[in-house]
């Protein structure tokens, strides 16, 4: 399938053969029962399968725009609404949406949100009201998405790696996490972190600070910060991002982000 995927990318001509459409669609359907994903955790961290994200963009084209009904609510796209969900065991408030070719494992509750194609959500994992899982987005198990988090969607440009949330993370009300940014198991951010991979991620719980990019370490409790930058007009604070200290290990993984921001003396 890999080889057919990379022919019809390199000549979009080839999308109006049959044979070629059958195999997109199988890789969706591939991806819509978690068979395969479009990164996967490997021994030194995570490999990005491109050519999946290359399928997830061939379906658009061969996919006609049609009314779907579901319920009273009526919807005009390319791509259907998953389904299954008793079978599956997750669990769909009225108001959440997650698209065809998206994997959600059992266990998981969805309140009213959106998962998008592509995406991977594993068992236990908590999707809060208005939060977004964008395509390709990648979600470890109980993990806690809160009200209003965004996780960006990442398929074009190609290259870029897709966001990762880890195993038991804690992502606080209104978080923004884009542009491939990995965060660590059992890490918690603290309301309103922004993360890029430009903002710098600080960590300040030691004597000298360690800056990160990209990346959450482990187990890390990070808040909204902020640091001096020169520019023409002057001095001016710019966002980032300060690791305040570690979860602590008497702390049961599924404690409140309130628990484990207290812990640190921040006011919540």
């Amino acid at each position: 399938m890999k080889d057919i995927i990379e022919q019809a990318w390199n000549n979009r001509e080839l999308l109006k053969e049959s044979s070629i459409q059958k195999t997109i669609k199988e890789v969706i359907e591939l991806l819509d029962k978690g068979e395969i994903r479009v990164a996967e955790p490997v021994a030194n961290g995570w490999q990005v399968n491109e050519w999946i994200k290359k399928a997830v963009i061939l379906y658009f084209p061969i996919m006609p725009m049609k009314i779907m009904q579901e319920g009273p609510e009526q919807y005009f796209d390319k791509i259907p609404l998953k389904t299954g969900m008793e079978k599956s065991g997750i669990r769909t408030v009225p108001g959440s949406v997650i698209r065809y070719g998206s994997y959600v494992s059992s266990g998981v509750i969805c309140m009213p949100s959106f998962v998008n194609i592509g995406a991977y959500v594993d068992a236990g994992t908590m999707v809060d009201t208005w939060a977004t899982v964008g395509s390709c987005a990648q979600v470890g198990k109980h993990v806690h998405l809160s009200g209003g988090v965004g996780l960006g969607g990442v398929l074009e440009p190609v290259q870029a790696a897709p966001v990762i949330i880890e195993d038991s993370a804690f992502i606080g009300s209104r978080c923004i996490v884009v542009e491939g940014v990995r965060v660590g198991k059992e890490a918690v951010l603290g309301a309103n972190v922004v993360l890029t991979m430009s903002t710098k991620i600080i960590d300040v719980s030691g004597n000298e600070p360690i800056e990160y990019k990209g990346y959450v370490p482990e187990r890390s409790v990070v808040i909204p910060g902020s640091y001096t930058k020169k520019f023409n007009a002057g001095d001016f604070q710019v966002p980032c991002a300060l690791i305040i200290g570690k979860r602590k290990e008497s702390t049961d993984t599924k404690t409140s982000l309130n628990d484990a921001l207290r812990e640190y003396n921040v006011a919540v």
